[in-house]
């Protein structure tokens, strides 16, 4: 019984500074406009990917024969 009101009041303090910690971002104005981070996050990885020269394995699925 004693581990039950430990993991209780575990997860009681847990989700108060999850609910601090948002309460603590939203007034530091750490949750605007999230749409201009998603769109460098998508940007960048584009990029990435054009400059990575495509194998014969990654080009068609098949695995090379050279192993």
């Amino acid at each position: 019984m004693e581990l039950t009101w430990i993991t209780i009041a575990a997860s009681l303090a847990m989700g108060s500074a999850a609910a601090f910690f948002f309460i603590y971002a939203v007034k530091r104005n750490w949750m605007q406009d999230l749409e201009e981070s998603k769109y460098q996050v998508f940007w960048s990885d584009a990029q990435d990917m054009k400059r990575v020269k495509p194998t014969q394995e990654t080009a068609d699925g098949s695995q090379s024969k050279a192993k």
